[in-house]
């Protein structure tokens, strides 16, 4: 698996998101899911008149 190096500003964003002891995997997973679906969103609200 693909580590990364977060700086000090996104680890306080990303603690600010959790809830109660969600680790940050789930944090980020749920972002993903988030931008894909809003992606997803974008995509098939198109340009359909």
């Amino acid at each position: 698996m693909p580590q990364i190096h977060l700086d000090d500003d996104t680890i306080a964003r990303l603690d600010s998101l959790r809830r109660e002891e969600e680790d940050y995997d789930e944090i980020v997973n749920e972002l993903i899911n988030i931008y894909e679906a809003e992606e997803l969103t974008l995509f098939h609200s198109g340009d359909e008149v």
